[in-house]
């Protein structure tokens, strides 16, 4: 049935605050738009964690789920959880890359978990995935900088306007606030 794909994840951390927000859309190959109101932002670890994935559906759910199984092992520990998380798929103990990212952010910390291994802290409290995600990235830059909108504001606005630009996000938008 081919690869779901298509997703734009943002994500902003401003005055104590961290919002993550996601598109709604799956799509199917290049040219088949499959769902328009998949929800690809979530809590986790009883509501302290929130994450965001985009990628090949199947491969987001593994590293999700994963990502919660070290959580749970860490105690919660964000960090130390991306960075196990990572070394798993550096020794290739999955077995192979997995075609998907991930946003997460606790109440301090805003990372970036790649499907290849690598945890990002992204600079300046913004940071995007996805296949939208440069723009919403320069979307919630400008915002970031030019106005004092709380960080929900910032990633929703940011994702609308991603949208509008690129063809595999929709504005069907879920965003989680920590």
């Amino acid at each position: 049935m081919g690869n779901f794909m298509g997703t734009t994840i943002c994500a902003v951390k401003r005055n104590g605050k961290t919002a993550i927000a996601g598109d709604g859309q799956v799509t199917l190959s290049e040219s088949v738009i499959f769902k328009n109101n998949a929800v690809k932002v979530r809590r986790i670890y009883n509501g302290k964690v929130i994450l965001g994935f985009a990628g090949s559906v199947s491969d987001a759910f593994t590293l999700t789920e994963r990502f919660e199984e070290m959580l749970n092992k860490y105690s919660g520990n964000l960090m130390r959880s991306a960075v196990e998380l990572a070394e798993l798929w550096r020794s290739d103990k999955v077995g192979r890359k997995l075609e998907a990212m991930m946003i997460t952010a606790d109440k301090d910390t805003l990372l970036i978990v790649s499907g290849g291994g690598e945890v990002i802290e992204p600079d300046g409290g913004v940071c995007a995935i996805g296949s939208g995600g440069n723009y919403a990235l320069a979307a919630a830059r400008a915002l970031y900088k030019e106005t004092d909108y709380e960080p929900e504001e910032i990633a929703k606005k940011a994702l609308k306007i991603a949208s509008e630009i690129c063809v595999f996000t929709n504005d069907n938008i879920t965003c989680e606030v920590l």
